[in-house]
């Protein structure tokens, strides 16, 4: 048993009641470096591929001059960097190499200057051949996309390209900038590299967010960590979100006859992961019983050691007591609300793109409900500006459209707050 992994388990209720009926439970699972693993830094192979479109002049292209130095003087002398930027055509703006040989790195990007059209599949091709070159295990091996366009006829390309990525374990960190750009493409590319995709609201949020992309990059030393479920006869998983450090829908597969995996990739050294599962529990009389055992399987690739592992039994009290049954954590029910707003506005966008006016407003205005319950005015009001649009023209707008779509995944943000267990 390894213990560079702290596993944490917190039930939404102490006890269920004795039925003759299924119970609905929700469990939070938390895996969380020990002290000793979130010092520790990884190494990074790293590679910016970078939108100089026409579209990217002005305030857009100076403040992203502004990041890249800033992002710059997060890495190490000793991490790889290389530089690649597109338009309708693509150039390596540096070649990959150590920080330190890379002194003229500050003027490079000074020089930068916007203009054209927008291929993306071009700097990204080119930008993971860099990443490719250098590829290795005890690094984390990245590319941050930045774009604040439309690509054109390469769509194809672009998830081509994600795909054989993720099969070399090179996540791609895409950023949409403002509100032109196509989200279901940014948010493929991520999902099939491993990655993540966010939105940039304003040029003056691409600073923070370039600094905050390379840091955790430095922090990405759990790597292929996956949660497998063993489940007592007759308990039925239902669904399994994430929930930090982004709220995300992943799924589970089933390996045998009670038990299920969870895939979760990385684990951030200093956040780790936390992922609520629920539950269906049958019928059992009065005491303590054990449902479930969860286990996190993972890599250390800096020490080269796979497959290291840390255990929690899940125990449950079937009681008679009312008082007790009727008593719930209120932080996780808390999480359960927020991922049900997430839930809410991500199935309006698929009523909305199916053209289903009715649906998508009916759910628009039920996320406003939560989102306001939860203290979340600007989301709410966001969400019920979005089900007037739908109203009015039969089209939600661009930006208000991705505002939902990624400020609502960070809605549990906060989730290192939750108190512990007494």
């Amino acid at each position: 048993m390894a213990n560079e992994l702290q596993l944490d388990v917190q039930m939404n209720k102490r006890a269920v009641p004795v039925t003759s009926t299924q119970q609905l439970v929700y469990v939070l699972i938390s895996a969380r470096p020990t002290e000793v693993i979130s010092r520790t830094r990884m190494g990074v192979n790293f590679c910016f591929v970078l939108d100089r479109s026409g579209s990217m002049r002005g305030k857009k292209i100076e403040r992203l001059k502004e990041a890249m130095n800033v992002a710059l003087a997060r890495l190490a002398p000793d991490d790889r960097v290389a530089i690649t930027i597109f338009n309708d055509s693509a150039q390596m703006l540096a070649e990959s190499d150590l920080v330190r040989n890379q002194r003229s790195l500050p003027a490079k990007i000074a020089a930068l200057r916007a203009g054209g059209g927008t291929q993306m599949s071009r700097g990204l091709s080119i930008g993971l051949r860099e990443v490719y070159r250098h590829l290795d295990d005890t690094r984390a091996n990245q590319v941050l996309l930045l774009t604040d366009g439309q690509t054109y006829g390469d769509e194809a390309q672009c998830l081509k390209l994600a795909q054989e990525a993720g099969e070399h374990r090179i996540a791609i960190q895409a950023l949409g900038l403002g509100d032109d750009w196509n989200e279901d493409l940014l948010d493929e590319i991520a999902r099939r590299s491993g990655g993540t995709s966010d939105l940039i609201e304003s040029a003056d949020e691409i600073v923070p967010l370039f600094a905050q992309t390379v840091e955790r990059s430095h922090r990405a030393v759990i790597r292929n960590a996956r949660l497998v479920l063993r489940l007592v006869a007759g308990i039925v998983p239902r669904q399994v979100w994430q929930v930090s450090p982004l709220i995300a829908n992943l799924g589970y597969t089933p390996i045998g006859q009670n038990d299920v995996q969870i895939e979760l990739g990385e684990l951030d050294a200093q956040e780790g992961k936390a992922v609520l599962v629920e539950l269906l529990l049958p019928p059992r009389q009065q005491g303590r019983y054990r449902i479930a055992q969860s286990q996190i399987v993972y890599d250390l690739p800096q020490s080269n050691q796979t497959d290291l592992d840390a255990r929690q039994d899940i125990l449950l009290d079937y009681s008679m007591d009312a008082q007790l049954v009727r008593e719930y954590d209120p932080a996780i029910m808390n999480l359960v609300e927020k991922v049900t707003a997430y839930k809410l506005q991500t199935r309006a966008l698929d009523e909305a793109r199916l053209g289903n006016v009715a649906g998508a407003t009916q759910k628009l205005r039920a996320a406003a409900t939560r989102l306001l319950e939860l203290g979340e005015v600007d989301l709410a009001d966001a969400a019920r500006a979005e089900a007037e649009s739908l109203e009015r023209s039969g089209y939600m707008t661009s930006a208000g459209t991705k505002k939902l779509r990624y400020q609502t995944r960070k809605l549990t943000q906060r989730l290192a707050e939750l108190p512990e267990d007494e």
